[in-house]
């Protein structure tokens, strides 16, 4: 049986299945006091709704850097950007907020999942064996399920 990589595993399935492994087994990344009453850029205008957005936002962290190593907080802050409602004026793209991800990356090379460069963020070994291994596994449910139905 031919395993699937990460990029043939939707998004949001595969994001959710990283969120609840970072909770569950990677004490290092953690949400700050701050991380309950702040948005998560200047264009959104209210905050996250889901209580466990700093898990999800390291999920997906983990994932963009495997797709597009190196990366910088800079890429990543206009990758999580919107569009800023103005009003009258015409909307216009803002980048997200920088301190979350700074933050983010940061615990998550305390964990030994990711390491930095001059150029950006790039994966270690072991943060690579985790998105691989997270990824077969899941293709591996979805053949199953494919082969019952």
């Amino acid at each position: 049986m031919k395993l699937a990589n990460l990029k043939q595993i939707p998004p949001s399935d595969f994001i959710i299945e990283l969120e609840k492994h970072i909770k569950s087994n990677v004490p290092e990344v953690n949400p700050p006091d701050w991380s309950l009453f702040n948005k998560t850029g200047r264009g959104r205008i209210s905050l996250p709704d889901n209580k466990d957005w700093w898990y999800v936002r390291a999920a997906s962290l983990l994932r963009k850097i495997y797709l597009n190593e190196p990366i910088g907080t800079q890429k990543l802050r206009s990758y999580y950007g919107t569009r800023m409602d103005n009003g009258h004026r015409p909307e216009k793209h803002v980048d997200g907020g920088g301190s979350n991800i700074r933050k983010i990356t940061q615990q998550l090379s305390q964990a030994g999942l990711i390491e930095k460069t001059k150029k950006g963020c790039m994966l270690t070994s072991s943060g690579r064996s985790l998105l691989d291994g997270l990824s077969s596994q899941m293709s591996r449910k979805t053949n199953l399920k494919k082969w019952y139905e």
